[in-house]
């Protein structure tokens, strides 16, 4: 299901990677292309069952068609992030023991990884969240919450799958959210709420969005071109097909790579520093 690359080398990803948030392939056994399940679809154009390798899967753990993944029909694998997971499983967690090699411990290795890619998504957002000039009132809990979300991704296999994870995103989520609205107060005008609204296809070219709260909002095939997103919390909105062409994005929160990578842009989208303009976009 991955690209098989590792993410771009952009300005403010540093830290990131410090941490093991940012995928690199190299390192993983190619989980992502065979714990997780796909469907033929527009994003895939075969059916995969969860813990069956995907056919284009080579023995080195590369994928056979990397170069071509989006001619092939296999664009759902282009717009992928692990958020590091994958390595952090393949070489912390089972120690460099690979699951062709150790079949004994394939289906607890398939299982874990899911259980680490939230936990790592988890301390992605928790880490921007700690980083915003404006989290002070709640820096020292986010602060604590990346300590203990990277203790937690340490952990045996035992206790990884043992996690509620729905409770414990719960419970990042307060703080997050709390990180949210205090950057979104830095926009020069009260952003409208958004949350969760069903925006599929809407018509937003040029709209000021700013310190809007899109957060799991659905823009999919949305045209946004030229809007002005500054200030805005896109944390979990879904942006796939959406026309970013000439957008403003720089101050945004929570924006990933991933949601870029679904999304259209051109030469003129703004874009966060810590992020890089996909190859795709024209």
């Amino acid at each position: 299901m991955s690209a098989r690359q590792e993410s771009p080398a952009v300005p403010g990803a540093q830290g990131r990677r410090s941490l093991g948030l940012v995928s690199d392939c190299g390192d993983c056994f190619g989980l992502c292309c065979v714990a997780l399940p796909f469907a033929a679809s527009s994003d895939f154009a075969v059916d995969k069952a969860a813990g069956t390798a995907c056919a284009q899967l080579r023995e080195d753990f590369r994928c056979g068609i990397h170069a071509r993944l989006r001619e092939s029909g296999f664009p759902g694998c282009t717009v992928f992030d692990c958020f590091g997971a994958g390595q952090k499983v393949s070489q912390h967690t089972f120690g460099g023991r690979d699951w062709r090699s150790h079949p004994d411990s394939a289906r607890t290795m398939f299982e874990v990884f899911p259980v680490m890619r939230r936990l790592h998504e988890l301390l992605w957002y928790a880490t921007e969240a700690s980083e915003l000039p404006a989290a002070g009132p709640v820096r020292a809990e986010l602060r604590e919450v990346c300590a203990e979300l990277d203790r937690l991704s340490r952990a045996e296999a035992a206790e990884l799958l043992a996690l509620d994870v729905p409770a414990l995103r719960e419970r990042v989520n307060t703080f997050l959210l709390r990180a949210g609205e205090l950057h979104r107060a830095g926009a020069p005008r009260k952003g409208r709420d958004h949350r969760g609204a069903d925006l599929f296809g809407a018509r937003l070219r040029r709209a000021d969005l700013r310190g809007a709260s899109l957060r799991g909002a659905c823009l999919i095939a949305a045209d946004l071109r030229g809007a002005d997103l500054r200030f805005a919390d896109l944390i979990g909105a879904d942006l796939r097909d959406a026309d970013l062409a000439g957008a403003d994005l720089t101050d945004t929160v929570f924006l990933t790579q991933s949601q870029l990578a679904a999304a259209r842009g051109d030469g003129r989208t703004r874009l966060p520093p810590a992020l890089g303009r996909p190859a795709h976009w024209s």
